[in-house]
C-alpha cells in the first residue's frame, strides 16, 4: 500500500449517495487523480491517503484511495504556508520549505533578528536575506492575522487575498460573519466559507448560514444564466445544501424578501424568487426600453430612403432589400433590433448607419461587450469602438470593489444613436447599466446573432427582446457573395437548419477527420496543431490556432487538452521559468486567459516610444507568459500583443492555460483556425448553437476530429436548456398595458 499527502484543490464527480469521489490532488511534485468514497465532500481539504496506483483503462492513471486521513494544520506548516503566501519577497514554496526544516520553531526570530543565518540556506546570499527580513518586518503586523486563518484551513493564497480585503479586521469581520468571505473574495464560494464558519462553531441553523445559503443558490443558478428562480427548486437546493428543514428556510426567505434582500412574485402562473440586482435590472430594461421606443423621431422611411441611396451611389455599393430595411429602420425608429448569421452583412449595416447618421450631423457611439470584439468592428468599419465597459466610463465605488460607472441616469451618454454589435453576449446587468445611461429621443441599435450562445451571465437579452414581438427586428437571412465562397459560412447556415455541413472537399476551409477512440482523436488534434497543419499552411501554432471543445473535464476537455498541448508546444526547459499553481504549471511562453473582470488590473504598453498605462483585464482575455519572476513572486503576462500586465502569484487563480478553451469562453473572438474534437458528451453541452457557434469562431480553417453520428447528435440537438428569465414577459405585458391606454380602452 502506497502513501500520498496533499490538498484536494478540484472535485472532478462526486457521488452524494454514496461518497464515492473523482478528486484532483496536489502534492509536493505533482497533481494527481484520486478516486474513493470519502464521508464529506473533500474539496481543499489536505489529506492523507493510503491506496494503491491503478490505471484506468479511459481515464488513465488514478491513486485508489483505501483509507484517507484529514491532515491538520501543525504550527510549522502554518509558518511554511506565511511564508509561501507571496507576501514575503525572495521566499517562493522551495525556500519555505527549506528556511522551516532548518530553523523550525525559530524560523521567524531567525528572520527578524538573525537574518544573517538565512544564507545556509542555498539559493540565499547576503543581498536576498537582507531583503527577506526587510520584508518580514514590514509585514509584521498581519503574521498573526496569516496565522489565524491557516489554523482555519486557509490557504495561503486566499490568505492574502482576505487580509488585502478586511486589513486589521480581518479577525473579528470573519468570526462575525465567516459567509462574507463567500460575497467579497474571489474564488471563496459559500462551500469553503460554511467549512470554515463550522470550524468557528457557527450553528447549521444560523440565520446567516441560511441567508447565505439561499443567497448562494441563486448566484448559482444566475451563474448558468438564470435571473430567477422558481420558489421550490431555490427551497428544494437550498435545503439539500444546507441539511435543514425546509420551515426554517421559508422562514428566513420571508425574512430577506421583507429586508428587501430578495423579491418574491407570481410570474404566469409561478412563485418565484429573484436576487434584488436581478429583479431591479430586469425591470428597469423593460422599462428603459418602452421610454426608447416611445419617441417620434420626426423622420420618415421616404427621406431616409432618399439619404440611403445617395450614400450608395457614393459608396458604389447596392445594398440589398433587408439591409436597407435594417439601416433605414435603425435610423427611424428608437430602437432597432439586426440579427443574422455570419456573412449577412451586419457589419455594412453599421458602416451604412454609422454613414447615414454623419450625414444628418447626429452623433454615433459604436460599441461591444468584450475588447475583442469592440477591435473587431473598430477595424470593419475604420470606427473607434469601446467596449461598454468603458463607454459608461467604469470606476469603483467607496469599498473598492463595488463596480460602478460615472455615466448614468444623473450624467447620461452625450449622443444621438448608440449602436451595440455582438448583442447575443450581453446580460441583463450589463444592459441595465447601459440604458441608465441612454438619455431618451436616442436611438438604440442591437446588433447580434441570436441564433449563438447566450450571454455568459444571466439573462438572455437579445432573445427575449425578439421573442417578445415589441421591437422592431430585422432578421437577415441572404449570404453575400463575398461570404458564399466560404463553406465555413455556408455550413454554419446549413447547422442553424438542422443540416449536416459539407467537408473534405478539395481547397476549402472545412475538414472533418474521422477518429473513434478518444485517445486517438487526442492524439491527432496534439498533431494537427502542433505539426501537421503549422507545417501545411504557415501558421503560428499558438497565435493562429486555437482548440475549441464544448466540455471542461474529460480526455477530450479543456483541462486534459491544455496539458497535452503545453507538452508538445512549449515543454518543460533548463532555460524557461515555471510556477505550479492548483491544476495548471505555469510556464514562460505558456498560452493564457484571464477568467473573471478584473477593472482594476494595471497594464502597460508602449506606443511611439512612450509609455501608456491604463486598467482593465477582462474574462476572455488572451495574452502569453513573457517572464516569471521567482525572486518578486510574479508572472508577467503579455494581451493583445501589447499590454503587459503583472500577476501576483496570489492572483494566479484568475489565469488559465489557452491552447484550448470552451466554445463559451470563445464568444465574442475569432481565429484563423479552429480545431474541435467532436465526442460523446451529456446533451446539455452537445447543442446545435453550440457547434453554430464554435464554428462560426474560425475566419480561414475549421478541422473538427472524431466520429460523425456526434456532429448528427449535436445538430439534431436544437432543445436550448430554458433560461429563467422574464424580459420577454415583462415586454409584452407593459406593450400590451400600453396599447390599451393608447387606444382609450383602460384607463390609470
Amino acid at each position: 500500500m502506497e502513501t500520498l499527502k496533499g490538498t484536494i484543490v478540484e472535485t472532478i464527480f462526486r457521488n452524494d449517495e454514496n461518497g464515492y469521489t473523482v478528486a484532483l490532488m496536489e502534492t509536493e511534485n505533482d497533481v494527481v487523480t484520486v478516486t474513493g468514497n470519502f464521508g464529506t465532500d473533500i474539496i481543499n481539504e489536505t489529506l492523507e491517503v493510503y491506496g494503491n496506483k491503478v490505471k484506468h483503462p479511459k481515464y488513465g492513471e488514478q491513486f485508489q484511495v483505501e483509507i484517507y486521513n484529514t491532515v491538520l494544520p501543525s504550527g510549522l506548516e502554518q509558518i511554511e504556508g506565511y511564508l509561501s503566501s507571496g507576501l514575503i519577497k525572495g521566499i517562493g514554496k522551495y525556500t519555505a520549505k527549506k528556511i522551516v526544516e532548518t530553523f523550525k520553531e525559530n524560523t521567524f526570530e531567525v528572520i527578524q533578528k538573525y537574518p544573517e543565518k538565512l544564507v545556509e540556506i542555498e539559493g540565499i546570499g547576503e543581498k536576498k536575506a537582507e531583503m527577506i527580513s526587510k520584508s518580514f518586518s514590514e509585514q509584521a503586523d498581519i503574521k498573526e492575522i496569516m496565522m489565524f486563518l491557516q489554523s482555519h484551513e486557509i490557504s495561503p493564497a486566499y490568505s492574502v487575498k482576505i487580509f488585502r480585503q478586511y486589513g486589521k479586521n480581518t479577525i473579528p469581520a470573519i468570526t462575525e460573519n465567516p459567509y462574507r468571505l463567500s460575497e467579497d473574495i474571489y474564488g471563496i464560494g459559500f462551500r469553503l466559507a460554511d467549512k470554515i464558519a463550522s470550524s468557528l462553531g457557527v450553528e447549521k441553523a444560523s440565520s446567516y448560514r441560511i441567508s447565505s445559503g439561499v443567497k448562494y443558490v441563486l448566484m448559482e443558478y444566475a451563474s448558468r444564466g438564470h435571473t430567477y428562480v422558481p420558489y421550490y427548486m431555490l427551497l428544494n437546493s437550498t435545503a439539500k445544501l444546507l441539511e435543514i428543514s425546509d420551515t426554517i428556510i421559508e422562514d428566513e426567505i420571508r425574512n430577506m424578501a421583507f429586508t428587501d434582500k430578495i423579491h418574491i412574485e407570481t410570474i404566469a402562473d409561478e412563485r418565484v424568487v429573484y436576487y434584488i440586482p436581478y429583479h431591479h435590472a430586469e425591470v428597469n430594461v423593460c422599462k428603459e426600453l418602452i421610454d426608447l421606443y416611445d419617441v417620434d423621431l420626426n423622420l420618415t422611411e421616404e427621406d431616409t430612403a432618399e439619404l440611403l441611396e445617395a450614400i450608395e451611389q457614393e459608396s458604389s455599393i447596392t445594398l440589398s432589400p433587408e439591409q436597407r430595411e435594417a439601416v433605414i429602420q435603425s435610423v427611424i425608429n428608437g430602437v432597432t433590433v439586426v440579427t443574422g448569421g455570419p456573412g449577412t452583412g451586419k457589419t455594412t449595416i453599421i458602416s451604412f448607419i454609422i454613414k447615414i447618421f454623419d450625414r444628418m450631423n447626429k452623433k454615433v457611439f459604436l460599441c461591444a461587450p468584450t475588447g475583442r470584439a469592440a477591435k473587431r468592428i473598430t477595424e470593419s468599419t475604420g470606427r473607434d469602438a469601446k467596449t461598454i465597459h468603458r463607454l459608461l466610463e467604469y470606476a469603483f465605488g467607496e469599498d473598492e470593489s463595488s463596480l460602478t460607472f460615472n455615466k448614468n441616469e444623473t450624467s447620461p451618454l452625450k449622443c444621438d444613436a448608440i449602436i451595440i454589435d455582438e448583442m447575443s453576449m450581453v446580460d441583463i446587468l450589463l444592459m441595465n447599466n447601459l440604458l441608465k445611461a441612454v438619455k431618451r429621443g436616442t436611438r438604440l441599435v442591437l446588433v447580434g446573432d441570436v441564433d449563438q450562445l447566450p450571454s455568459v451571465g444571466a439573462g438572455n437579452v437579445l432573445s427575449d427582446i425578439i421573442d417578445s414581438n415589441t421591437i422592431k427586428t430585422i432578421r437577415l437571412d441572404a449570404i453575400f457573395r463575398q461570404s458564399a465562397g466560404s463553406i465555413i459560412v455556408q455550413n454554419a447556415h446549413l447547422i442553424n437548419n438542422g443540416q449536416m455541413p459539407v467537408y473534405n472537399k478539395k481547397d476549402t476551409d472545412f475538414f472533418f477527420m474521422r477518429e473513434n477512440k478518444t485517445a486517438d482523436i487526442v492524439n491527432l488534434i496534439i498533431d494537427l496543431y502542433s505539426l501537421r497543419l503549422p507545417v501545411k499552411y504557415n501558421l503560428n501554432p499558438v497565435k493562429d490556432i486555437q482548440v475549441l471543445s464544448p466540455m471542461k473535464k474529460g480526455d477530450a476537455g479543456v483541462i486534459e487538452l491544455n496539458k497535452r498541448l503545453q507538452s508538445a508546444i512549449n515543454p518543460p526547459s533548463r532555460l524557461k521559468k515555471e510556477k505550479g499553481f492548483g491544476k495548471y504549471i505555469f510556464r514562460e511562453g505558456d498560452k493564457v486567459m484571464q477568467v473573471k473582470n478584473n477593472y482594476q488590473t494595471e497594464w502597460k504598453t508602449i506606443q511611439d516610444g512612450n509609455t501608456v498605462t491604463g486598467e482593465g483585464i477582462y474574462n476572455g482575455d488572451m495574452g502569453y507568459i513573457v517572464f516569471i519572476d521567482e525572486t518578486e513572486q510574479e508572472i508577467t503576462v503579455k494581451f493583445d500583443e501589447e499590454k503587459e500586465v503583472i500577476y501576483p502569484f496570489s492572483q494566479l487563480d484568475e489565469l488559465i492555460l489557452a491552447y484550448a478553451t470552451t466554445v463559451h469562453k470563445s464568444q465574442g473572438s475569432e481565429f484563423p483556425v479552429v480545431i474541435m474534437p467532436v465526442v460523446w458528451g451529456p446533451p446539455m453541452l452537445l447543442t446545435r448553437n453550440l457547434f453554430y457557434t464554435a464554428i462560426t469562431r474560425a475566419r480561414q480553417l475549421v478541422v473538427l476530429v472524431g466520429t460523425e453520428r456526434y456532429m448528427q447528435d449535436m445538430i439534431n440537438n436544437d432543445k436550448i436548456d430554458r433560461r429563467y428569465s422574464a424580459l420577454n414577459y415583462r415586454l409584452s405585458s407593459a406593450f400590451a398595458t400600453y396599447r390599451l391606454l393608447s387606444e382609450g380602452i383602460i384607463e390609470i
